[in-house]
Formats: structure tokens, C-alpha cells, sequence
């Protein structure tokens, strides 16, 4: 499927390059000094899925334990962004490019105080730093916006469509105007605004996640840091996620291995750690979800966007068996689970055939039926 990369981005040195390191173990260079990072470091982690377990034992036989495959996210860490980046500041047009080809945003923003690392504005205000980046990235929009309203005020002369699209998009200039970002807008059509979006690359209208990064003593949901609740309000008002992390400790904690990882989440009064909630967020936020495959061979995860229909998995496989699609024989994993067994499901009549129009629900495991 296409490219589904969450970009990371802040202000420098509010800790992305730490989260990112932490997120991939890819070694990218994290540096106490702006645009640590010139380029794009690009990282695929896996989803965690406890239900992948699940379904691993109920296919093993005797020594014989199928391997797992998860799902993944990419993430994209992206050069540290100041003032004027719309304009080609620092590195603005890089960062500004960068971001276009993501398709979700993780904003970090510093939570918290230590003096011996350097804010590029020399104080921590969350709000503040949202602010710059927020302008930024409108300002960005309206430049691109105002453009593609030119041509269309030209064109809605003789076209229909172009009538229309100009009356969805000359209202949303107002809106980035007042300094409100493209993804709060609500439009009467609102699939033509997300077409038109998507081809402009409106950057204020990718959904994002925004990501407080806190000192170890704030651990695990900062609910006594003052920074992390204005964060919160400010991420109510337009229904984004936030996610707590300590971008040090995690750190820290890939560089252990599994059971010492999770003694050190256990003193640290951690269920799990806040890379895994960040990335099950991120997984939800970019409209994804997960079906299975499973068998004595086999348990794989697989990923489509919401509102796929059978066929189209199917080709996530392999394009064979979309191309010779037939029907899938689908069972929910817990019912699978239960059951003990695709033969023990089919007994019981939890297994169903679902043709060519079947929608793709979360947790379905499929079998495909194809010829070709």
C-alpha cells in the first residue's frame, strides 16, 4: 500500500531525534544543538499486537511454533523547525517538504525544565512552541491555498466543478486566515475539500498526535505537570490524541533487552512502555487497521485503511489473489482463539463467507478462496 509515514516534528531540541532513536534503535544522530538532524531519518517499528500471541498458540504443535510477522509503522524524524520556516528559514523548505510526504504528524513538544539542554527560544512553553509550528505550517497552506484559488476564480467561469470546489475552498481560506487549521475546518462537502486537500498538500489538514515529552518524575501520564495539561486543552479543542512519554527513559529502555526492559518499566510503576501506546495511536490516527492471517506456517499481521473491502486485502497478500478473488472465509481472532482452530471454528459456526463487498473489520482472520 501507499506510503503511511508519521513524521516527528517540534521545535529543535525538544527531544525528537531521542523519541525517534528510541522508536527504531536506528541510531540517528541526536545532538544538544539545533537542526541535529539535516536530513530525514526514516524508521519502521512493529505494532504491537497481543493478539498475534494469541493466535500463535493455538496453532502450535509440539516444538513446532509458527513464526509471527507483525504490522508496522513508519516514522519519519524531521529537521527541527524555527520562525519563518515558511519563508525558507533555517532549514523551513526541507522541513516544509518533509512533512508533505507523511501522511500523519507526531508534534513533540518539551515538557520538561533542565537547564543543561538548550531551548532554541531560551523557556519552556508548550503552547508557545505548538504556536510557532502551527503558524508555520498555515502560513505555508495560505501561500499554496492562495494560489490554487487564483487559477480557480479563472476557471469557475466555465466549469462546474471548479464552481464548486472554489465554493468549499474560498471559505477555508478564512479559516487558515484566522490562524485555524485546515483539519478543524467543516465543509458542506467535505469529500471534495479532503480530495482537494490531499492535492494541494495541505499541511494543517494531516491529522496529528501530539506528544508531551516529560522528565522521569512525571511518568506515567504527567497528570501533575503543568505543561502536559495546557497541552491537553489545547489538543481537546480540535480532538487530537495526546501521548505522555519520557523520550530519556525510552531511550533507555531499548537499549535493554526484553526482561530487563520490563523490570525497568515495573520501577518505574510503567504497564508498558509510552513508545507502544505512541504507536498504537499513531497506527489509529492514520485511519489504519489490522487483519490476520493464520495457520501452522504462520500468524501475520496485515495492514489496510478502514473501509476496505475484502478483494483489496486480499491483495495486500498478494496481488494474485485479488486479481482471482473468489470469497474469504473470515472468523473474529477471539472467536478463533476460543475455538481453538479453523476446524473447531467451522464446527461451531463462527466461520463465515463473505464475498467481494465485505468491509474488512479489525481483528478479522481471513482465508482466501482465488483462481487464476
Amino acid at each position: 500500500m501507499a506510503s503511511l509515514g508519521v513524521g516527528i516534528v517540534g521545535l529543535p531540541n525538544v527531544g525528537k531525534s531521542t523519541l525517534f532513536n528510541a522508536i527504531t534503535r536506528a541510531g540517528a544522530l541526536a545532538a544538544n544543538y539545533p537542526f541535529a538532524t539535516i536530513d530525514k531519518n526514516v524508521g519502521v517499528v512493529a505494532v504491537p499486537d497481543e493478539r498475534l500471541q494469541a493466535l500463535q498458540k493455538i496453532f502450535t504443535r509440539g516444538e513446532r511454533t509458527p513464526p509471527i510477522v507483525p504490522t508496522h509503522v513508519e516514522f519519519v524524524d524531521i529537521a527541527g523547525l524555527v520562525k519563518g520556516a515558511h519563508k525558507g528559514e533555517g532549514l523551513g523548505n526541507q522541513f516544509l517538504a518533509h512533512i508533505r510526504e507523511v501522511a500523519a504528524i507526531a508534534h513533540v513538544v518539551r515538557c520538561f525544565e533542565d537547564p543543561q539542554v538548550v531551548h532554541v527560544a531560551g523557556r519552556v512553553d508548550p503552547l508557545a512552541d505548538l504556536e510557532t509550528i502551527h503558524t508555520e505550517l498555515a502560513l505555508a497552506d495560505l501561500e499554496t491555498l492562495e494560489r490554487r484559488l487564483e487559477k480557480l476564480r479563472k476557471s469557475a467561469k466555465a466549469s462546474k466543478e471548479d464552481r464548486a470546489l472554489l465554493e468549499v475552498l474560498e471559505p477555508l481560506l478564512d479559516h487558515l486566515s484566522q490562524n485555524q487549521p485546515a483539519r478543524t475546518y467543516s465543509a458542506a462537502e467535505p469529500e471534495l475539500l479532503a480530495r482537494a486537500a490531499r492535492e494541494m498538500g495541505l499541511l494543517t489538514y494531516k491529522p496529528v498526535i501530539y506528544v508531551c515529552n516529560v522528565a522521569e518524575s512525571d511518568l506515567p501520564d504527567g497528570a501533575r505537570n503543568p505543561h502536559v495539561a495546557r497541552v491537553r486543552a489545547a489538543a481537546e479543542r480540535e480532538g487530537a490524541p495526546v501521548v505522555v512519554v519520557s523520550a530519556q527513559i525510552e531511550a533507555e529502555l531499548a537499549e535493554l533487552d526484553e526482561e530487563e526492559a520490563e523490570a525497568y518499566r515495573r520501577s518505574l510503576g510503567l504497564a508498558e512502555s509510552g513508545l507502544s501506546r505512541l504507536v498504537r495511536v499513531a497506527y489509529r490516527t492514520l485511519g489504519l487497521l489490522t487483519f490476520f492471517t493464520a495457520g501452522e506456517k504462520e500468524v501475520r499481521a496485515w495492514t489496510i485503511r478502514r473501509g476496505t473491502r475484502a478483494p483489496e486485502a486480499a491483495g495486500e497478500i498478494h496481488t494474485d489473489l485479488e486479481r482471482g478473488f473468489i470469497r474469504a472465509e473470515v472468523i473474529e481472532w477471539h472467536r478463533l482463539v476460543e475455538a481453538g482452530g479453523w476446524a473447531q471454528g467451522k464446527e461451531r459456526g463462527w466461520v463465515r463467507t463473505e464475498g467481494k463487498e465485505y468491509v474488512v473489520q479489525d481483528g478479522d482472520v481471513l482465508h482466501i478462496l482465488f483462481s487464476v
